[in-house]
């Protein structure tokens, strides 16, 4: 932070920089006077639980988190989109904070970490504070941390107890290094009888900003985990979708139906998970 405050906005912050230097390689970014790596400051490279949430310190890779213990058991869905990020090469030195501070609307990691309730420590000369993940999004590369300024220092989410599951899927191409036609995430609560008593779902790309679909969290709510419950529920989170044609990735109508084939299955695998089935990571090792 110190560093941020004597550059006086002409530092960058960076973690791996898989994002940042891409741009300014491409002429989408300039070159700042300073770049800033908080990867290898003690204490942010962790992944705790403290006080009820697992909590992410902004130097963890995407690799870490994918194979972190407490993250596979309490934040599946983050884990597994954690997962595809890249290659192998990219998930090494990548960081979900770096993907956050990104602010694409189809950043993987950060589909996951919505889902399950996600919120983001911020550090700058002034102090320290919480927010929702959600508003850490302005717009298509747009961020409301600056960059120039500010430290995102650490990501937590919240431990929501027994009988929870959650579960993320990503349709693209087959090299898996490029950004997503979409991806869809879910988060099922279930009580003993095995009704649906609370659930977060989000498929991205599907606006400017990365959002909840309430309209298809609503639909299975206080319903049994069917299959033909989550199909109304693909129905009705495409009802409240803007899902836009792509000269580069998917047509709106292909993207449409990738939602109406795979929402349903990820909510199912997500109450599966609720129930205490098995968790085997999707798309490990790709």
């Amino acid at each position: 932070i110190a560093l941020l405050v004597r550059y006086d906005g002409d530092a960058r912050v960076v973690g791996g920089g898989t994002d940042l230097l891409l741009d300014i390689a491409q002429g989408r970014a300039s070159a700042p006077e300073a770049m800033v790596d908080p990867t290898r400051v003690a204490g942010l490279d962790g992944i705790e639980r403290e006080d009820g949430f697992i909590v992410i310190g902004c130097g963890a890779t995407h690799t870490r988190i994918t194979r972190d213990p407490n993250i596979i058991e309490h934040g599946t869905c983050l884990a597994e989109s954690c997962g595809v990020i890249g290659g192998p090469q990219v998930r090494n030195v990548s960081t979900l904070a770096g993907n956050i501070a990104h602010a694409l609307p189809a950043g993987d990691g950060t589909v996951g970490l919505l889902v399950l309730d996600g919120e983001v420590e911020t550090a700058d000369a002034s102090g320290r504070r919480w927010m929702p993940l959600a508003d850490a999004f302005l717009g298509p590369g747009k961020s409301a941390i600056d960059h120039h300024r500010t430290l995102l220092t650490r990501m937590r989410f919240p431990v929501i107890g027994d009988r929870a599951g959650s579960a993320f899927f990503r349709v693209m191409r087959p090299q898996g290094v490029a950004l997503p036609m979409i991806s869809m995430a879910a988060r099922l609560q279930l009580d003993e009888a095995g009704t649906i008593v609370a659930a977060r779902v989000t498929v991205a790309p599907a606006g400017p900003v990365p959002c909840l679909s309430r309209a298809a969290a609503e639909a299975v709510v206080g319903g049994p985990a069917s299959g033909e419950l989550f199909a109304v529920a693909a129905e009705a989170a495409l009802d409240g979708l803007s899902l836009r044609d792509s000269k580069y990735r998917a047509s709106s109508a292909y993207r449409q139906e990738m939602v109406r084939t795979h929402l349903p299955k990820v909510l199912a695998v997500a109450a599966e998970r609720a129930a205490g089935g098995p968790i085997v990571l999707w798309g490990e090792g790709m």
